[in-house]
């Protein structure tokens, strides 16, 4: 009994110590995981750590004197114009590619040697850089009616050259460089030029001709000179100027100092249309409703080349911008779109869209989520007979302006 209980001993001894080493491989194994997490946490660290003495050291680096490039000399010489002083020969940073020493770059000069450290990129306005469209219009062809042969002509000399280059090739002609869109207000001119940049894949950059007007002098030139340096640089492109009768009316003998800055504007516009600088690739699109006040040289062949007329659209034109906008109401099977169309003589495309939105409003206002006939008629009333009111003593004459 004695060497059986002496067996049971040693088994059970060796179970014990079997555990135990099972509990040290696992304490052993954490402790590998662990100093695993601490050596990462440690490399982590160390980066941290030189990436903040990194930067420590870019703040307390001296600062850098914005300068301008005047010539280049041989020996890695140049000379520098800096902003706060007269002209430099200094020597160049040897991390400055040669190619980018041009004369008139934007250079960054040490400030105490003045050694150009490296070329800046040429600076924009804000007004031209947020004038670039980043995604296209969602607006198509499709979306505009009335428009058929305005808009034929438009793609000929807009979207064409840009899409079929080799037809002009071929034929042996040069494509017209701008397009000038004259019409009354809502007529859709601005809608032509949103559906010609959606159908090309062209940089869309879109301004107002009062954005180009500013109050120092040589500033609205220089806004046009970055437009249409952005508009070369992202080419190919279009650039729709709306409003471009504020800037490019008619130059006047006698002139206030204001209107002398407009002037000068207008004659750098006039420059970058048809001047020595190549316009390839980019397409100009003007639009105004007051063709009579632009002065003769914006209009002359080689700047404008074609002028497209947009008129109030006829009873057909009429029906077409109706069956667009009403495509997407809920409209009872009664509603004519050519009964509204022959009952809108002398409507604009903005008005029909009007009438259709107040006929919409006058729906909710009874409750209802049926648009019925009389609603356009209401409408219609409301939107179109307010312009036989004129000078009505109730209501000023300005509000039909």
């Amino acid at each position: 009994m004695s060497e059986e209980s002496e067996i049971v001993e040693l088994k059970a001894k060796i179970i014990a110590l079997e555990e135990r080493n099972v509990r040290l491989m696992e304490d052993l194994q954490n402790a590998e995981n662990e100093k695993r997490y601490s050596e990462s946490e440690l490399f982590r660290l160390q980066k941290d750590l030189a990436r903040v003495r990194t930067e420590l050291e870019r703040l307390k680096s001296p600062p850098l004197v914005i300068g301008s490039l005047r010539d280049v000399l041989p020996d890695n010489k140049v000379v520098v114009k800096s902003s706060t002083g007269p002209d430099f020969i200094v020597s160049v940073s040897q991390y400055v590619p040669e190619k980018d020493l041009i004369p008139g770059a934007r250079v960054s000069l040490n400030k105490q040697t003045l050694a150009v450290m490296e070329v800046l990129p040429a600076p924009l306005d804000p007004i031209v850089t947020g004038a670039e469209i980043m995604e296209k219009p969602d607006l198509s062809y499709d979306d505009i009616g009335g428009l058929k042969d305005q808009m034929v002509e438009l793609r000929e000399a807009v979207e064409d050259p840009l899409l079929r280059p080799e037809l002009y090739q071929k034929v042996g002609i040069k494509p017209p460089k701008g397009v000038l869109l004259v019409g009354p207000p809502g007529t859709g001119k601005t809608l032509m030029a949103k559906a010609v940049a959606n159908a090309t894949n062209a940089t869309y950059i879109r301004l107002v001709g009062s954005e180009l007007v500013q109050k120092y002098i040589g500033e609205g030139a220089r806004l046009v000179r970055e437009l249409f340096e952005l508009a070369r640089e992202k080419a190919p492109s279009i650039v729709f100027i709306d409003e471009i009768d504020s800037v490019g009316a008619k130059r006047a003998d006698v002139a206030t100092s204001g209107d002398r800055e407009v002037q000068r504007t207008l004659m750098q516009l006039l420059a970058e249309l048809d001047g020595f600088t190549p316009m390839e690739n980019v397409k100009i699109i003007g639009a105004t409703n007051r063709p009579d006040i632009l002065d003769d040289a914006l209009l002359r062949p080689g700047r404008f080349d074609r002028i497209i007329e947009v008129g109030l659209p006829e009873v057909e034109g009429r029906e077409q911008i109706f069956k667009i906008h009403l495509k997407n109401m809920n409209v009872s099977k009664k509603v004519n779109p050519r009964e509204l169309a022959e009952k809108t003589e002398g409507a604009s495309g903005a008005e029909i869209k009007s009438i259709c939105t107040e006929a919409g409003m006058l729906c909710i206002r009874d409750n209802r989520d049926t648009i019925m006939p009389e609603d356009f008629e209401n409408a219609r009333v409301k939107v179109l007979e307010r312009n036989k009111n004129k000078g009505s003593k109730n209501i000023p004459e300005y509000l039909y302006q």
